[in-house]
């Protein structure tokens, strides 16, 4: 996963639905027969049913995830489910107990026929809550989209963890429609109004694997070697098309591929873009969830055309990466998943790190950004990092997500994360002459497990020490599993790399990296730190450290809904007009410019002009592997 702003993973392969006849785990194995009629749509609320053969036992409960795959937070996604019944082959309702926010225990279960509920999406209710799916985990239900995730929908059975699964959607046969999960058949109602598409799932993971779009959409296909990409875009105002964004992720693509070489990939890949419009109900958690066949993305539709193509470039590629990790290289904790009361690896440096890592290096390695460029991506990364716990073990808070204090550290895991691959890359390049990286490191682990077989947590630094070095070791156990900050300079050392102070150009919330905001959780207020009077374009105008910002452009600021109004500065283009209100100690202050370019004085991440032969190789098997 993927988030875009403070910036975030799942899923598999789909086999054909047999029908036997055995008695497992309480039931007939035949495959729990699932719909979801997006034609029947009342106030926003979708109805489901789920049919799950006979149950051998009085007593099951029915659940849908409280976490996903990817995301490593708490979504509840039972919170969006009304009007639960369980009713007896007769169609009279059987006793139900709502055990808690995402189960529901049914007793009588011998008796069950089915189940029916209605779902409401998350989309609507993102600015009216605190806690909240994050968007691309998300569900949509509007009149011309549909945005299925379908562990919003479908839920699962205690006692039937591991049953196939059998899923009708039906829709207005006008609609567009584009699935990951594998599709047995279509059947149209006799007007041909109505089309009933029929998909298989081996299990309930591959469930909350494949996500779908119905709706308004626009649809590009192409090859990109020998992948069919599946490119559903749904831009309500029609400010973007597929045809416009397809060269951007084609060209993205086809470098990621040839930056990959011999790992194993899929045939077909989806990508699901989502543009929000700039409307109090549309969602505002911008970034993407990755599953092992597809993406889901959900940026602002007002984004400029460039600024999207790099969004999708940042964005998507990252998820593409996580087809070498943790898709084929994880964990039991990922493999066995527990959508109910999870446990996390120790190695998200290894899941969100080093695949944050390959989205970075990789553009440099196919020369979609300059190396300067590159450098730049680096330095901010090292200083957003500082913002953070630096001396916070990785593998403590990666067991530890969802809990204080590791949860407000998780964004680092894209910043130290990826500076700890690039560390271990330029170990492994020192230690090889050039010929080893993390990419060859990654590749080893995939031959010796896969996707179908998991590592230990705790064997894994060992395993990898035995397959690399005793100085990659060293580095694990130091800066990893140790609480030891990392000195940078000394893997740039090994590179010919220095930093040299200089103006460089920045946004208007960091400084080369460094926010220049911070939030009164008190209060619940949004105000400038010190670093503000190193930005050039509010220090201009007058803004001091300490500002509250009251408004920003008629927008009421607040803790709550910071990402969603400054993240749009982002957007900015000069000589916008901007109106910024400020409580300067009680008083008011009103600014009104115009956007301008902003700078600050930082120090950037450069050759040296000095770099030894040694050094200038080592970088060039770095960069250019």
């Amino acid at each position: 996963m993927k988030n875009t702003l403070a910036t975030i993973s799942i899923g598999m392969l789909l086999v054909g639905c047999g029908a036997t006849k055995q008695i497992t785990d309480g039931a007939t194995t035949t495959p729990i027969a699932t719909s979801i009629d997006l034609t029947k749509v009342v106030e926003d609320k979708v109805p489901v049913t789920v049919n799950p053969g006979r149950f051998t036992q009085d007593t099951v409960t029915y659940l849908l995830p409280r976490v996903v795959q990817g995301t490593y937070a708490v979504s509840d996604f039972g919170r969006f489910v009304d009007d639960f019944k369980a009713l007896d082959y007769d169609g009279n309702e059987l006793s139900v107990e709502k055990k808690d926010a995402n189960s529901w225990k049914i007793v009588n279960a011998k008796e069950l026929d089915k189940i029916t509920y209605k779902v409401n999406d998350t989309y609507d209710i993102e600015n009216k809550e605190e806690e909240i799916p994050f968007s691309p985990s998300g569900t949509n239900i509007e009149p011309d989209n549909f945005v299925l995730n379908l562990h919003g929908f479908i839920g699962y059975f205690d006692v039937l963890k591991n049953a196939q699964y059998s899923l009708d959607v039906s829709a207005a046969s006008s609609m567009k429609r584009t699935s990951a999960l594998q599709k047995v058949s279509s059947v149209q109602n006799e007007a041909k109004t109505v089309t009933i598409d029929k998909y298989a799932a081996n299990r309930y993971f591959d469930i909350t694997d494949n996500p779908m779009f119905y709706g308004n959409l626009d649809v590009e296909e192409f090859q990109v070697g020998d992948i069919k990409i599946v490119l559903s875009v749904y831009s309500p105002n029609k400010v973007h098309t597929a045809a416009g964004i397809k060269e951007t992720v084609y060209k993205m693509m086809q470098a990621q591929k040839t930056y990959l070489g011999d790992i194993n990939s899929t045939p077909r890949y989806d990508i699901y873009l989502y543009l929000a419009p700039a409307t109090e109900t549309a969602p505002t958690g911008f970034g993407a969830l990755e599953h092992h066949t597809s993406t889901v993305v959900v940026l602002p539709e007002q984004m400029p055309a460039d600024a999207l193509a790099q969004s999708m470039i940042d964005v998507v590629s990252h998820e593409f990466f996580h087809i070498v990790t943790p898709l084929s290289v994880h964990s039991e904790d990922v493999h066995y998943f527990d959508y109910d009361q999870p446990t996390f690896s120790k190695h998200l440096w290894m899941y969100e790190g080093v695949t944050e890592y390959f989205a970075s290096i990789f553009q440099v390695d196919q020369d979609l950004v300059s190396e300067k460029e590159f450098y730049k991506k680096i330095t901010e990364k090292i200083e957003t990092s500082k913002t953070m716990d630096d001396s916070m073990s990785f593998t403590v808070m990666s067991e530890n997500i969802l809990e204080d204090p590791y949860a407000p550290n998780y964004y680092n895991v894209y910043q130290k994360g990826a500076l700890i691959g690039m560390c271990i890359d330029i170990l492994m390049r020192e230690e090889s002459n050039g010929t080893r990286g993390i990419l060859s490191l990654m590749k080893e682990l995939s031959l010796k497990y896969g996707k179908n077989k998991p590592f230990e947590d705790d064997k894994i630094i060992d395993e990898i020490t035995e397959m690399t070095y005793p100085s990659v070791g060293e580095f694990l156990k130091t800066h990893v599993v140790g609480t030891t900050p990392i000195d940078y300079q000394k893997f740039f050392d090994k590179v010919g790399l220095g930093k040299k102070e200089e103006k460089v150009e920045t946004n208007y919330i960091m400084n080369n990296g460094a926010l220049i905001l911070a939030g009164n959780q008190e209060k619940r207020t949004i105000y400038f730190n010190e670093l503000v009077k190193n930005n050039s374009f509010w220090a201009d105008n007058g803004v001091l450290p300490n500002d509250e910002i009251v408004s920003l452009n008629g927008k009421e600021v607040t803790i709550m809904n910071a990402q969603d109004v400054l993240g749009a500065t982002m957007q900015w283009k000069e000589g916008d007009p901007v109106t910024l209100k400020l409580n300067r100690a009680g008083k008011e202050v009103v600014i009104d410019t115009k956007v301008a370019k902003s700078y600050t004085v930082g120090k950037i991440l450069g050759t040296l002009e000095n770099a030894t032969e040694q050094q200038q190789s080592l970088r060039k098997s770095w960069l250019k592997g």
